[in-house]
């Protein structure tokens, strides 16, 4: 069962990063690989029940973390240009 669950995982990441490479806007990039970040923390959590080993869910506790601030580090930037402008700004008085 969970062999199927892992490669049932691994199907979906190889779909994100076709759809993180093609997409649209970078918005959608920036989201698929936000949801590839999420599918590899599912993958070490299904690999910690397949190999038995608990310290994997601390790493993917760790993972998940550095996955929800990075996005949403890369999604300020890339609308305000810069990571130090304030959300409370408008955007004219961000790039300026």
């Amino acid at each position: 069962m969970f062999s199927a669950a892992t490669a049932a995982i691994l199907v979906s990441m190889a779909m994100l990063l076709v759809r993180a490479t093609r997409g649209p806007t970078v918005y959608d990039r920036i989201l698929a690989l936000n949801n590839f970040g999420t599918q590899t923390v599912l993958f070490i959590a299904v690999l910690n029940f397949l190999t038995g080993r608990p310290e994997f869910l601390d790493l993917a506790l760790v993972y998940a973390m550095m996955n929800f601030i990075s996005t949403i580090a890369v999604m300020k930037y890339c609308r305000f240009d810069s990571l130090a402008a304030s959300i409370d700004q408008p955007e004219e008085a961000a790039k300026t």
